[in-house]
């Protein structure tokens, strides 16, 4: 049955809390994995056509952000292995991965006993950066010098994912910067007056409204630097073969927007870039009036997407949990196992690896109808 948000439920800043050690007994079942479908994630380097993710006559694929379990594994071998042990097909190398990480992926790549099917920039992390951060640098960034940095830093993951043999690179382009006018009209600071007052707020809405009101009126210039880097980026990516995504963002600042990413993927190869959606951050648009009917914001992107980071939200703002115990309605999104889209679990470092198996079993029968 489908689920959605309690009315007035307290909201947690998308921090970590403890992952539930069980799933709801309507996730377990059976699970049939065919590492034969692994090598659906391998790309020609001789820059043939992209092979479609699925085929009918393979298991539903799916992929393992290697956030989960960088912190816990110092080579990278130890952290794909223990991935694919729990019956995923392929892996995403996220932004937490460090260099020597990165070597041991590499390795076990060019053994041919892993299939990388996306790489999170920025990755791997920049040296100075400990633990990585997807926005250290933004493509729609303002300040020439941290927009050039921005394009720098993407390219060498690009490089990185074509060493590995990725298709596509998942990209945080930029937000709405913020002045004098915010006076507590920033995401966070509606987020915290929802905990305190409830979704249903009159002010609450107010200051929405007067937010995506001064969204509208700031968002051109950032989209003038985004496409400036977009113009520096997509040769290189469609010369190399891989597909620059950019990836949907939890907030009101977030650039592009639902309506934005479909005029700049209109405007470029389609081959090279594309849109990414994350299941947690479209959820939480949703929640808090930036974003209409998230499942239909969805579907409505389907035709310019890349792939999907699967997670689910608990309450109104606290994602990157096991699909199955939050809010989301995980069959709304059927779509999913159908389209050539790369698919790709995103949970909180920590989470028990037996609640992983049980939401992957679950999801390959909902969404591919076995």
């Amino acid at each position: 049955m489908p689920r959605s948000a309690p009315a007035t439920p307290s909201v947690t800043m998308c921090t970590s809390s403890r992952t539930r050690d069980t799933v709801s007994t309507r996730w377990r079942g059976s699970r049939t994995c065919s590492r034969e479908a692994s090598r659906l994630f391998c790309t020609s380097r001789g820059g043939g056509d992209d092979p479609m993710p699925d085929s009918p006559h393979t298991s539903l694929t799916f992929s393992l952000s290697t956030n989960w379990n960088s912190a816990r594994h110092p080579t990278g071998e130890a952290m794909v292995d223990e991935i694919l042990k729990l019956g995923f097909d392929a892996v995403e190398l996220g932004y937490q991965l460090d260099e020597q990480q990165a070597e041991g992926v590499l390795r076990r790549v060019r053994q041919g006993g892993v299939a990388v099917s996306s790489v999170h920039a920025f990755c791997p992390a920049p040296p100075h950066v400990a633990g990585g951060h997807p926005e250290l640098y933004l493509t729609a960034s303002l300040d020439e010098d941290e927009r050039v940095m921005a394009i720098l830093l993407a390219g060498k993951t690009l490089e990185f994912a074509q060493q590995v043999g990725a298709r596509a690179v998942i990209l945080h382009a930029g937000r709405i910067r913020q002045g004098w006018w915010r006076r507590g009209l920033d995401s966070e600071s509606l987020m915290r007056r929802v905990s305190d007052s409830g979704i249903d707020d009159p002010l609450f809405k107010k200051q929405t409204a007067r937010a995506l009101w001064a969204r509208e009126r700031r968002a051109g210039r950032h989209l003038q630097a985004l496409r400036r880097s977009l113009d520096r980026l997509v040769p290189r990516f469609e010369q190399a073969g891989v597909t620059l995504c950019l990836e949907n963002l939890p907030s009101w600042e977030a650039v592009p927007s639902d309506a934005e990413i479909l005029q700049l993927t209109a405007d470029y190869p389609a081959s090279a870039l594309a849109y990414w959606h994350d299941l947690g951050h479209g959820q939480i648009r949703q929640h808090f009036g930036w974003s209409p009917d998230h499942a239909a914001v969805a579907a409505h992107l389907l035709p310019i997407t890349r792939g999907v980071h699967i997670h689910d939200v608990h309450g109104l703002a606290d994602d990157h949990h096991v699909p199955g115990t939050g809010v989301i309605d995980f069959t709304r999104f059927a779509f999913y196992g159908t389209a050539a889209v790369i698919r790709v679990f995103e949970p909180l470092p920590g989470t028990p690896a037996t609640a992983l198996a049980a939401a992957l079993a679950h999801l390959r029968q909902i969404w591919g109808g076995g």
